[in-house]
């Protein structure tokens, strides 16, 4: 086997493999198979396993060991997701989120494909790819509708009274981010105005790129309840498509020693699925997004 010969054929899988996802993944997006935007499981799924389906086709004729079937899988998956981020606009944080998901399913597509076509049952290959299209057909077509709630509690050394003002409000958080996506750029809540003391008032949580969520008050029960919701989310490409953050509530719990338990509650709408994957991302960062708001008012109350 000459050199020439094992190099074009292993860029044959890379970019007939890609080809292929690019194709399947602008059926999806512009023949617009999924009215609700969500990008369902397939995506991420079984267009990866399809990927190393075919790329396994062309590398069966290289007899590849096992550790360098999972180098070159990680490779493609390192270029779909370099053309995901040129092509499709997804930001950074967000391929970095998908990254473990593409790597994973490529790999297992390639081995899948090995056995496969070693085998050289062409009516089982043809059933196999088969299978899996119609999966992503049906999956593409199905109704997907997810919606969470977050929920964290602190107990702060101050009373309702002393506190309510800085849930409501509060000045810049000048602590430097402990969370580690916060760290590498997502951006983390960073001040909250408010444009009066009532029920219907105006809110606007800022974050420390810039970029704000404007909210409303609907709910405004001094030193017990304030819910707000979400009327206006920042077209953010980590986020826009992705989740959509439906609604935020503080509650005030006297605990009847001087202290109370800061309960902080948001509800969100997921769009990208598999939800037993990113469904950990979205807790995990909300869970954070609320701990940062409620340790600054934790010290700011204790403080008071």
């Amino acid at each position: 086997m000459t050199t020439n010969f094992y190099r074009a054929t292993l860029l044959k899988g890379f970019a007939m493999s890609n080809l292929l996802a690019l194709l399947m993944v602008g059926l999806f997006k512009y023949t617009k198979l999924q009215d609700s935007g969500a990008l369902v499981f397939s995506i991420f799924v079984i267009v990866p396993i399809l990927m190393g389906m075919v790329s396994a086709w062309f590398w069966i004729k290289l007899e590849l060991r096992s550790k360098h079937i999972v180098g070159y899988s990680i490779l493609n998956g390192l270029l779909a997701i370099l053309l995901s981020y040129i092509f499709l606009g997804e930001g950074v944080i967000c391929l970095l989120i998908v990254s473990p998901l593409i790597f994973a399913f490529i790999t297992s597509g390639a081995f899948l494909g090995q056995r496969m076509f070693r085998k050289n049952n062409q009516r089982l290959n043809v059933s196999v790819c088969s299978l899996l299209f119609l999966v992503f057909v049906v999956d593409s077509l199905s109704e997907h509708n997810h919606v969470n709630l977050v929920a964290d509690e602190m107990v702060i050394n101050a009373t309702p009274e002393q506190i309510w003002k800085h849930v409501v409000a509060f000045d810049k958080i000048e602590k430097k981010d402990n969370y580690w996506l916060f760290q590498i750029g997502m951006p983390s809540p960073a001040q909250t105005t408010v444009e009066g003391y009532y029920k219907g008032a105006g809110r606007k949580c800022i974050f420390s790129n810039g970029y704000i969520f404007e909210e409303k008050i609907v709910t405004y029960e001094p030193n017990k309840n304030l819910t707000f919701d979400i009327i206006g989310q920042p077209l953010d490409p980590e986020i826009m498509g992705h989740i959509d953050i439906l609604r935020g509530q503080f509650l005030l719990k006297d605990n009847g020693n001087g202290t109370t338990t800061l309960i902080g509650n948001s509800w969100y709408r997921l769009h990208v699925f598999p939800i037993w994957y990113y469904d950990i991302w979205a807790k995990s960062i909300t869970r954070n997004v609320h701990l940062r708001v409620m340790e600054h008012i934790k010290e700011l109350s204790e403080k008071g």
